[in-house]
């Protein structure tokens, strides 16, 4: 099941952000609880994809910077749709927000990178040090 995220989903959401096997954080105390809240309340919006009553898997849109701030699933539940499903309803709200670009970062060689390829995302550059930047805009959003 999918629904908008709440203030109480966050430590969940946090355990999934931890538990993934790619797109690792150095130091996972580099997101913060309020970090999530700010970008899921004041920033932007979240989904949450609960499966027996456990949050297996998240996304996140910052509008302000117009970004995909997060999209995770549990490394037990990947392989199921689950993110494709949190990316398409993430997107879908995005463009009826706006009809700007919206940009992400991965890490090169992930299955990440792979999935925003089959998806319809444009490599546009680099960001950062060494992740891959993509684009999505409103017309290929809606033509795919």
């Amino acid at each position: 099941m999918i629904r908008e995220a709440r203030l109480d989903d966050i430590p969940q959401i946090q355990i999934v952000r931890n538990s993934v096997k790619e797109n690792t954080l150095s130091d996972p105390n580099l997101v913060t609880d309020k970090d999530c809240e700010e970008f899921l309340f004041e920033r932007g919006k979240g989904w949450v994809y609960e499966a027996d009553g456990q949050i297996v898997g998240f996304s996140i849109v910052d509008m302000k910077e117009n970004n995909i701030w997060a999209l995770f699933v549990h490394p037990d539940f990947e392989n199921n749709g689950i993110g494709r499903k949190l990316h398409n309803i993430m997107l879908d709200w995005y463009f009826e927000q706006t009809r700007q670009e919206v940009w992400l970062g991965t890490s090169p060689r992930t299955r990440a990178e792979s999935f925003y390829r089959k998806t319809g995302w444009k490599e546009i550059g680099v960001h950062g040090k060494s992740e891959i930047k993509f684009e999505m805009t409103y017309n290929n959003w809606k033509n795919k």
